[in-house]
C-alpha cells in the first residue's frame, strides 16, 4: 500500500462517449480546461454500447481524443484505457504519436489487456458479455486471457521502441516489425507516461515491471477491501524486482451520482485514505451545464478539506 502523503492526490474526469454528442463531449472537456483543479480527462475504447440499448450511438476513442487534443491547451489526456486487441501494437504506437504531437505533449497512455476470453466454468466472460457482441461485430479475434497478458507485455515493448529509436525492429511470438521507422518522435520522451489498468496477478506484474499509473475500478466494480488486496499485491511485485511501490501512482475510477455528493465524497475520502493518489470521476450522460464547476464545489473541494489537502 502506498503511503504517499494525500497532498499528492489529482482528480481527472472522464466522459465515457455512449449516447452522447462529440459536442457535449467538447463541453465538457473545454470546461475542465479552465479548472486547474482538473488534472487530466479521459475517453475509454468501445465501438459499441456496452450497457442499455444497443442502438446508442458511439465515438471511436483515439480520433475523438485526438480532436479533443487540438480543442484544449492544459489538460493531460487519454484513454482509460486503450483496448490492446484493436489495433496492431505499431499502428498503435503511430495513433499515439500523432496525439502527443497534436497535444503539446499531454498524452497519458492508458494501456489495457482488451478482450479476452476463458473456458466454460472458470469465471470468465459468456455470450451474455457485451465485449463478445462488441469484438464479434467488428471481427476482432478474443484470445486466453495468458495470451492477451503476453500481447500486451509486447506491445508495451514495440511502443517503447518505435518512440526512441529511429530505425526498430521487433521479433516477439505474437507481433513481428520490420524495419519500423516513427516521425516525429512523441514531444514527451523517452515517451507518454504508460498507464496499465486491470487488477490480475499477471496484470499487476506488468504494472510493476513497466507502469507509471496503475489504474482500478472503483465501488461498486471493486470493493475498498478488494482494491487494497490488489494494492497489496502491486507491491509484492515491486518488492521482487526491486522497485519502490511509491514510483507508481494508485489510480482509481469512480462513477459520479449527481443525486448524493455527500455519498460520493464519502467514499471517495474512503479511497484516499486507503492509498489512492489519482481520483478519476466518471460523468454519466447526459452531462449537466456546468458539471465539472459543479464537480470541483460539491467534491474536489470539501475532499480535499476533508482531508487536509491543499493541492
Amino acid at each position: 500500500m502506498s503511503d504517499q502523503h494525500p497532498s499528492s492526490v489529482a482528480f481527472g474526469i472522464k466522459t465515457t462517449p455512449m449516447r452522447v454528442s462529440y459536442d457535449d463531449v467538447l463541453r465538457v472537456w473545454q470546461e475542465a480546461d479552465d479548472l486547474p483543479e482538473i488534472a487530466d480527462a479521459w475517453l475509454w475504447d468501445h465501438l459499441m454500447p456496452i450497457a442499455g440499448p444497443k442502438d446508442g450511438q458511439i465515438l471511436e476513442g483515439w480520433t475523438l481524443l485526438s480532436a479533443l487534443a487540438a480543442r484544449t491547451r492544459r489538460l493531460r489526456l487519454g484513454l482509460l484505457v486503450t483496448s490492446n486487441r484493436i489495433r496492431p501494437p505499431a499502428v498503435l504506437g503511430k495513433i499515439a504519436t500523432t496525439v502527443d504531437v497534436i497535444s503539446g505533449g499531454r498524452l497519458i497512455m492508458g494501456l489495457g489487456v482488451g478482450g479476452t476470453v476463458q473456458p466454460p466454468n472458470t469465471g470468465g466472460i459468456t455470450g451474455e458479455n457485451p465485449a463478445v457482441a462488441e469484438y464479434a461485430a467488428y471481427g476482432l479475434p478474443l484470445v486466453p486471457p495468458a495470451e492477451g497478458i503476453a500481447r500486451l507485455e509486447e506491445t508495451i515493448a514495440i511502443l517503447r521502441g518505435m518512440w526512441t529509436r529511429d530505425v526498430f525492429d521487433f521479433h516477439g511470438r505474437h507481433y513481428t516489425l520490420t524495419g519500423n521507422r516513427n516521425e516525429p518522435k512523441p514531444v514527451q520522451q523517452p515517451g507518454p507516461p504508460l498507464l496499465i489498468g486491470g487488477w490480475g496477478d499477471r496484470t499487476l506484474r506488468l504494472v510493476a515491471e513497466h507502469a507509471d499509473i496503475w489504474n482500478i475500478p472503483g465501488p461498486p466494480h471493486n470493493t475498498l477491501d478488494r482494491i487494497a488486496d490488489r494494492s497489496a499485491v502491486l507491491d509484492g511485485h515491486c518488492a521482487a524486482i526491486g522497485r519502490d511501490p511509491r514510483s507508481i501512482t494508485r489510480s482509481v475510477q469512480y462513477i459520479v451520482s449527481y443525486d448524493d455528493p455527500a455519498a460520493d465524497r464519502k467514499v471517495i475520502t474512503e479511497l484516499i485514505a486507503a492509498g489512492m493518489t489519482h481520483i478519476v470521476l466518471s460523468l454519466r450522460s447526459p452531462y449537466p451545464s456546468r458539471v465539472v464547476q459543479w464537480l470541483v464545489d460539491e467534491i474536489i473541494t470539501p475532499v480535499r478539506a476533508d482531508t487536509g489537502e491543499f493541492r
